[in-house]
């Protein structure tokens, strides 16, 4: 029996991430000011535009965890250590793409009902959001990955036995 075609963990990332950021992205909305007067089309280009900016986040620190853990499939079977780094990595861009949407672009602005981090006045939502999402996407990775495991198992037995 031929072998099952193998999706790469970025795509499953992807998909997983996408849904979960781009309704992230319209829940927070009403914490920036620049979003208060946009018609409801012009809301949803912003906000597919900054999910689009979130898949990119994503795909960085999942890479950059991949390279430093060794190996693209370190979701599967994650350490504290693994997902540490790609939650720090994710934080970290997203502080710095803040910070200079805020004070140098003026991309976007904070309305006053956004909560913001001490000493570097960021938001809090959009750090928020970096620890959130990819928390839950990385524990649907891990559960994707072992009923893949789980199958692939059942399928070498079934195969053992014909």
């Amino acid at each position: 029996m031929p072998s099952k075609l193998r999706i790469a963990p970025e795509l499953d990332l992807l998909i997983l991430s996408f849904p979960m950021h781009f309704t992230w992205e319209f829940l927070q909305a009403p914490l920036f000011s620049s979003m208060q007067n946009v018609s409801h089309v012009d809301g949803i280009r912003i906000c597919l535009q900054a999910t689009l900016g979130d898949m990119a986040i994503v795909l960085s620190a999942y890479w950059a965890t991949s390279l430093i853990s060794g190996t693209r499939r370190w979701m599967a079977r994650p350490t504290s250590r693994s997902v540490a780094l790609w939650l720090a990595i994710g934080i970290s861009i997203t502080v710095a793409l803040e910070f200079f949407n805020t004070e140098f672009t003026e991309g976007w602005t904070y309305g006053p009902s956004m909560p913001r981090l001490p000493f570097i006045g960021t938001g809090l939502a959009p750090v928020a959001q970096w620890i959130a999402v990819p928390l839950v996407v990385q524990w649907y990775m891990r559960r994707l990955s072992g009923k893949a495991l789980s199958s692939d198992l059942s399928d070498r037995q079934a195969d053992d036995g014909a």
